[in-house]
């Protein structure tokens, strides 16, 4: 995802802090400490400009949300989005998701979302993706024993990759849809990109899988 450069990006999310956790590290082990209510946790890697995250807080507020996104001058749109959404279950982190060991504890995390994900396409560039066994190393170590993890994509290669990804590591397919519009999910929260790709007539995919 590219953005314009905007330099004023690292004061704004220091100037939100109730929103935006700056030292995230810090938080390692006691995520729940900072919403109002413990509840399960749920977390967002890639959060674009937070169409989804700040979506999906606003429809289950029994549950609470973190959006990890890299990029200071694309999270900055999603911090306006949550306070739009003036919703308490949501905190965002301006992190690189090949640091989750250092910011989630074993076992923290119930579901993790992987909405639109880079598809490095290049076989050489295989390891950065998100579904790359590296990562699903992470992400289970993170998860709760049976914790999920919910891929959408558009990208057709990026998608049959992650089924064998996901296979090989020893996940169990929840669900496998290759055509998520057509079944009129009434949960299901659009990103931006989804919006853009469907409008198109494009089908969007989407798995769900466990980690035992």
């Amino acid at each position: 995802m590219r953005a314009r450069h905007k330099p004023w990006a690292e004061d704004y999310l220091i100037e939100n802090k109730e929103i935006v956790e700056i030292t995230a590290t810090d938080q390692k082990g006691k995520w729940n400490s900072l919403f109002p209510e413990e509840q399960p946790l749920h977390l967002e890697i890639g959060t674009g400009k937070g169409q989804f995250i700040a979506g999906m807080a606003k429809q289950f507020p029994d549950t609470n949300f973190i959006g990890m996104e890299l990029v200071k001058s694309i999270i900055v749109s999603a911090v306006d989005k949550v306070k739009e959404a003036e919703c308490k279950n949501v905190r965002l982190v301006n992190e690189n998701a090949e640091n989750l060991l250092d910011i989630f504890s074993q076992g923290e995390v119930d579901t993790i979302y992987l909405n639109f994900s880079d598809p490095w396409p290049k076989n050489r560039h295989e390891k950065r993706r998100l579904t790359y066994k590296s990562f699903l190393e992470k992400y289970r170590t993170i998860l709760k024993e049976n914790g999920q993890l919910v891929l959408k994509t558009d990208n057709q290669g990026l998608f049959e990759y992650s089924l064998v990804s996901f296979s090989q590591f020893g996940c169990k397919l929840e669900e496998v849809t290759l055509d998520l519009h057509a079944t009129e999910d009434p949960k299901n929260v659009m990103t931006e990109y989804e919006e853009k790709f469907s409008a198109k007539g494009q089908p969007i995919y989407r798995c769900v899988v466990s980690f035992s």
